[in-house]
């Protein structure tokens, strides 16, 4: 409705509002078929091979770009277009190929070797066209029911092939569902265990809540616990050493469990990791669960990077008695192919997170043929209302790969790993730092005592020259650090689709030729 002030003006004596009249080409030229198929075509083609063209000339990106903070701003115009240029979508590429492309780090290139991989497939790309494309909005079940009956399936799925137990399933009793990242899936499980405490104890003693971690848990879940109005004091990071490969130790966390009911706290949930963002520790799931179970403690796995390893049955060992714990969650766009975003979600008591994250009262979006037929609405498994369906992206992957190319996709990366560790190995003036579990290496050049130095900070500030000065060079890898236990260690991940032998041997060779010319200096 137009303002009242604009009304006034426009009308006149006899109280008639004039007509304004709009000239037909002119509105004509404003609202153009927004969803034309020819025209949609021809602009998909125009997309397939750009993509296609960057997948072919990944080689020649430096992994990581030179640029400063704002270079973008200087490239591009300060405004929005008011009228579109003519064939604006092939003027747009231009810039995303000339301009955008240049500075990005490119994730999906063979020598990414510094974080867990965002994986990418032609399958799991095409996935997430098909899911843009057809556009539906999956939060209740009347909403879209194939969307949220193939989301129960996918889970069901991926779970059976995760070698989960069947209480996290469907199948079981339990139930999971798609959500976009693990930081999501850990404030979900501890908004319903938050909830399900404060029905015990009552509502008011919220501040008296702890949550229990690691010292290398990620620092999604120190965050989550903020966000779910727990203490920032009230967050307990449990020490790791070297000594146990820095796993979460029972002892101390149980320890610490005792010493917090003796003060008269609660103790409320424990995030337990499989593989550490910074070493990939596997924290010992049945052991903690013991130690959290006499406290009521919802016991919650982060397996965000290498839960895609659990596809391969030489790996389900690190899951021994994961049958107790409360949750489940893994990124099945880090090394699973469905890229970005992709993370599942299990539960062993679906009803504990309905009730905490459902409405209170019945909405308009409830719809009758569901009645009676006790559907999944996913909009009360989650934080937000609007949801993509990201299931028919994982059911392609699923379909399309099967069990077995999932499995060949991970063990040819954990080959390659397992070469580099080698490499490593057999070069005296390295280390390797960790126990390797998984497609990640964590070394760094030895102490330097006999290269004229012999404190724990000269060997840091060695080993932060030599990352510099492998990431600097051009042709070679990119790679991370991380500090644990005072030391200051090189990462090498390997997990891109595209990494191949040769690029895990010149990554090796280049991290020699610029450890060679340090210890020169």
């Amino acid at each position: 409705m137009a303002p009242r002030k604009f009304l006034d003006n426009m009308t006149g004596q006899n109280g008639i509002v004039p007509v304004v009249v709009v000239d037909t080409a002119e509105k004509k030229t404003q609202s153009p078929s927004l969803l034309d198929a020819d025209e949609f075509r021809r602009q998909s083609h125009q997309v397939v091979d750009l993509i296609t063209e960057y997948y072919d000339r990944m080689g020649d990106y430096p992994v990581h770009p030179s640029v400063t903070p704002g270079f973008l701003r200087n490239l591009l115009p300060p405004d929005a277009p008011f009228r579109p240029e003519p064939d604006a979508f092939s003027s747009a590429l231009k810039d995303v190929r000339d301009i955008i492309l240049p500075g990005l780090t490119h994730w999906q290139s063979a020598r990414h070797m510094a974080h867990f991989p965002a994986s990418s497939s032609t399958i799991g790309a095409l996935g997430e066209a098909l899911t843009a494309g057809i556009n539906v909005v999956p939060f209740t079940w009347a909403a879209s029911p194939a969307a949220t009956e193939l989301e129960m399936l996918v889970v069901d799925w991926l779970g059976k092939a995760l070698h989960l137990p069947e209480s996290l399933l469907f199948a079981g009793g339990g139930g999971g569902t798609l959500l976009g990242t693990s930081c999501e899936a850990i404030l979900c499980t501890l908004v319903a265990a938050r909830d399900r405490k404060l029905a015990e104890i009552g509502g008011n003693r919220i501040c008296d809540l702890v949550v229990y971690c690691s010292d290398q848990t990620h620092f999604a879940f120190r965050k989550a616990a903020r966000i779910a109005g727990i203490l920032r004091d009230h967050c307990r990071a449990i020490p790791t050493c070297h000594h146990n490969m820095f796993a979460l130790p029972p002892t101390e966390l149980q320890a610490a469990m005792q010493a917090d009911v003796e003060a008269g706290l609660v103790p409320l949930f424990l995030c337990a990791t499989l593989g550490t963002t910074q070493t990939t520790a596997v924290d010992p799931i049945g052991e903690l669960c013991a130690v959290s179970a006499p406290h009521g403690v919802w016991v919650h796995v982060d397996a965000a990077y290498a839960g895609s390893a659990l596809v391969c049955s030489e790996f389900t060992h690190v899951i021994d008695g994961v049958e107790a714990v409360d949750s489940f969650s893994m990124n099945a766009h880090k090394w699973l192919l469905a890229n970005n975003d992709c993370c599942a979600m299990w539960v062993k008591k679906p009803r504990v997170l309905v009730a905490a994250l459902g409405p209170e009262q019945d909405l308009i979006l409830k719809d009758a043929a569901s009645e009676g037929h006790n559907v999944v609405d996913y909009m009360d498994w989650t934080i937000t209302l609007t949801r993509r369906f990201r299931a028919l992206k994982m059911w392609l992957v699923l379909r399309c790969y099967g069990i077995q190319g999932l499995r060949n996709h991970i063990r040819n990366h954990v080959r390659m790993a397992e070469a580099f560790e080698k490499m490593v190995k057999a070069d005296e003036r390295f280390e390797v730092v960790t126990d390797r579990k998984f497609a990640l290496v964590c070394f760094r050049l030895r102490s330097p005592d006999k290269f004229g130095g012999a404190d724990k900070q000269a060997a840091n500030q060695l080993n932060r020259r030599l990352l510099e000065e492998v990431n600097a060079a051009t042709s070679g890898p990119y790679m991370s650090s991380a500090n644990v236990g005072g030391m200051f260690i090189l990462r090498c991940a390997i997990g891109s689709t595209l990494t191949e032998d040769h690029h895990v041997s010149d990554a090796w060779k280049v991290v020699q030729d610029q450890a060679t010319i340090i210890l020169r200096h």
